[in-house]
């Protein structure tokens, strides 16, 4: 199936309504309050105030699997009508892994099996109707037993310490879009702003940066706004310049490269080929057996 990489092609036609499901109906005091504590839910879930000077740095053979992870979550969101939450939390889930557990470059293929049960998971979190783990193997030959998906399901529910319902900046779009417009928003506003917020998946480690940052970036950019502190104290308390400046050059350069592709030898997750011994004393490496990028058998091994 072609990709298309323009901001506009990483969207399924979506609306107000598709976004609601994170939005509710509260008057003004009642629904500051909502998003402070959301705020503080952010935090609570490990996103950094970005922090790049502190990045997971990845070696460039993991960074590009990451990327290549990363676009068939989109291609399977756009197989299977998924919402855009759903491919969100599945790379939040993908950076968060990563972000803890080490995986040897000689192991790419564990980063497509990592790919298949963040989707799985995300999708049983978010979607009415979850599609089997044999459909999602049909999508761009991924093919792994289903045993072995569900134990890379496990591994990653008890790295992530069984929390995955994480706040993204759907949570969000609703309140800065009504902060930034009293009346009613341009129509082309919504598509625009979660096509940003898909777009910059590629760019950054999403665990760098809260998901409240991303979403009020988008926003301004989707607007035509600029960024400057009083439109930030408009809309909430917590957010960050910095945090947010970044985000928004990100995306304004974005589209002034016409949505392109960005290269898949350069990420925010760090510019060095860092060595295995430097990033283990960091993060848990994980060990898989090659047998495990095969479909079950009789004689098949686990995980370790």
């Amino acid at each position: 199936m072609d990709h298309d990489d323009s901001l506009s092609g990483l969207l399924c036609p979506e609306s107000k309504t598709c976004l609601d499901e994170d939005s509710a109906v509260f008057d003004v005091e009642d629904e500051d309050e909502y998003v402070n504590t959301l705020g503080d839910k952010e935090i609570s879930f490990g996103f950094k105030r970005g922090e790049t000077d502190k990045s997971v740095m990845l070696s460039d053979d993991i960074k590009c699997a990451r990327l290549e992870a990363i676009a068939w979550i989109l291609n399977t969101r756009a197989v299977f009508g998924f919402l855009p939450k759903t491919a969100y939390l599945s790379v939040t889930y993908l950076d968060r892994f990563l972000s803890t557990r080490f995986i040897d470059s000689d192991k790419l293929w564990a980063i497509k099996l990592l790919s298949v049960a963040c989707v799985s998971v995300a999708a049983k979190m978010e979607e009415v109707k979850v599609p089997a783990l044999s459909e999602l193997q049909n999508i761009d030959g991924y093919n792994f037993g289903n045993s072995v998906i569900l134990r890379m399901e496990l591994m990653l529910l008890t790295t992530m310490d069984w929390r995955m319902g994480s706040i993204t900046p759907f949570s969000f779009l609703h309140h800065f879009i009504r902060k930034f417009c009293k009346d009613s928003s341009p129509s082309n506003v919504f598509p625009r702003t979660v096509a940003l917020i898909l777009a910059i998946m590629r760019e950054i480690n999403l665990m760098e940066h809260r998901p409240s940052a991303i979403a009020v970036a988008a926003t301004l950019v989707a607007f035509d706004q600029k960024l400057t502190r009083q439109a930030l104290e408009s809309c909430c308390g917590f957010l960050e310049v910095g945090d947010v400046s970044t985000c928004y050059i990100i995306m304004q350069k974005l589209e002034m490269e016409k949505y392109k592709t960005p290269d898949l030898s350069a990420t925010h997750f760090g510019t060095a080929n860092v060595s295995s011994s430097a990033v283990s004393s960091k993060r848990k490496r994980l060990t898989f057996n090659d047998s495990d990028q095969r479909s079950d058998g009789p004689n098949e091994k686990r995980l370790r």
